[in-house]
Formats: structure tokens, sequence, C-alpha cells
């Protein structure tokens, strides 16, 4: 009887970059029309990304990866920060502080009494669920903006969406389909008002064109006068909205 040799096991590609000791979630995705393999950070810095032609060898990635780990680092940023208790986030323009106090039950948001003063967000509960129950809020007072501005903007539009729904999505930032279903990420309510404004002018004008061609940014111009304000806000200051952690659960596995 003939001995079978073991078989040489495949490398298994990490969850997980550790980059200067720091822990970056990694996402390897196959795509059937790539040539060479692409690395991209995240916005927010919150993780890598490597998109690769089909087939690509696991041990060829890993290299690659190897290869490229001063090129991350250089590029990463500074880690993002765990909201909790006592940090400051961007909120509609200005700057919201988290007051934590483990004995409230029901969070409360305070709006500034003057010009320049700070937003107060009141949260209870275990330090451990804190970052859970700030999500939550912002993503009440996200919908409540959101849904505010796509009333403000159907009367021009002539159409309004059949739902409305909130992501936290880093590929973008609104999305429309053709039935008429709008998706935002609830971020957009750390940005200033004028930011959220021409993001929703955006999609409601994809209610009556669904392209974004001349017809598109002539409507979209016409639901947001200053859009081109709103536009370079997000291409400059959107990916810093996403370096926000709201969990400290680390990946599983690190290269």
């Amino acid at each position: 009887m003939k001995r079978l040799l073991p078989t040489a096991r495949k490398p298994v590609l990490p969850d997980a970059l550790l980059v200067a000791e720091r822990r970056v979630p990694l996402e390897v995705r196959e795509h059937p029309t790539a040539r060479r393999i692409v690395l991209r950070i995240a916005p927010g810095g919150v993780g890598v990304r490597l998109t690769v032609p089909r087939r690509t060898a696991r041990a060829t990635i890993l290299d690659f990866l190897e290869r490229h780990r001063g090129w991350v680092e250089e590029r990463l940023g500074p880690e993002p920060e765990i909201v909790a208790g006592g940090v400051h986030l961007p909120f509609r323009g200005g700057t919201l502080l988290i007051a934590h106090d483990p004995a409230r039950r029901l969070a409360r948001l305070d709006p500034p009494l003057a010009e320049g003063e700070l937003w107060i967000l009141h949260v209870g509960g275990e330090a451990a669920h804190t970052g859970r129950r700030i999500a939550d809020a912002l993503k009440r007072e996200a919908r409540r903006d959101l849904e505010a501005a796509v009333e403000r903007h159907a009367g021009a539009v002539g159409l309004r969406p059949r739902a409305l729904s909130l992501k936290d999505t880093t590929s973008r930032w609104g999305s429309c389909t053709a039935d008429r279903r709008l998706s935002f990420s609830w971020r957009i309510v750390m940005a200033p008002p004028f930011v959220l404004d021409y993001l929703v002018a955006h999609e409601m004008a994809h209610l009556r064109e669904m392209n974004h061609g001349p017809r598109f940014w002539a409507l979209c111009r016409t639901l947001c006068p200053g859009m081109d304000a709103g536009r370079n806000w997000l291409r400059a200051e959107g990916s810093g909205l996403h370096a926000w952690r709201f969990s400290s659960d680390p990946a599983q596995k690190a290269l």
C-alpha cells in the first residue's frame, strides 16, 4: 500500500494587518476584470482593501501585503478614536460633547444655549455599551434631519421616495434605487447642515434622473444652489467622519 504524502496547507488570509502595533481590518475582493492587485485605504483609515484578479494565489497576496506594509503605515493616519464619555464629536457643523452617567436611563440631546457653545449628548448605562448608545442617538438625529431635507426638496422634484433607510457604508454617502428607495450613511449628521442638504438634493434628483448627465446636475443645482460647497466638503473632509469608532471589538486575526 502506497504511503500518502501530506499535502501542503494553503496559507490563510488574515482578517487584519498588524501595522505599527495596530490592528487594521483587511478586506480582499476578487474582481473578474482586475488585471493586477490594487491596494486602497478605506475612508477614515478604518481598514485596508485589496482588489485582486480571480484565482490569485494566497501566497501572492500575502507577499504583496508584506512588501507594501510601509506604504500602508504612511497613509493610515492616526488611529481612529473610540467614542466614549468625555469625547468631542463633530455634529451638525459644531461640536458634540458626550456626557456619560451610568445611572441615566434615557439618552438626551441638549442643543447649544449660545453661539459657539457645545451640543451635549447625555447617555447612561454601562461604559461597555456607551458607543452603541451614542450611535443609536446619532441615527435618530440623522433620520430627523434627512427626512426634513427630503420633505423640503420633494415639492420641487414632484416625487417622494417610497422608503428611507440608514446605513454605515464607507463606499458611498447615499443611494437611490429605481423603485425610489433612498439610503444614506447616518454619519452625515456629523457634517455641517449644508453638506447634508446637498447629499439629499443629490439623491432626490435621482428620483427624476437615474444618471449623472447634464439634466441631473441641473436639477441638483436647482434643488441646492450651493451644491459645490457640499460636494467639495465631502471630498475633502468626509473620510474623517468614518474614523470615529463606536465599538472597540478587535479583529480576530492579524498578519
